[in-house]
């Protein structure tokens, strides 16, 4: 679920574990690689996911010590 770190809440400003709070889902997105739902609660921001091959594997140096795989 991605929601506020600083309460159990969507909203921040009811810190630690506050009772009787209704925890409102404004929009439900697939993380279609890793083969699950997740809710978003409150004005949360996502990063990006990964791709299945991280463009890092492809880099590496030739046989002078230069860098390839950069571009």
């Amino acid at each position: 679920m991605a929601k506020t770190h600083l309460s159990l809440s969507h909203d921040p400003l009811l810190k630690g574990v506050p009772a009787d709070f209704t925890l409102p889902i404004r929009d439900v997105r697939a993380s279609i690689g890793a083969g699950f739902l997740y809710p978003l609660c409150g004005q949360m921001r996502t990063m990006p996911g990964l791709p299945s091959e991280p463009a890092g594997e492809r880099i590496d140096l030739d046989e002078s010590g230069k860098i390839k795989g950069l571009f």
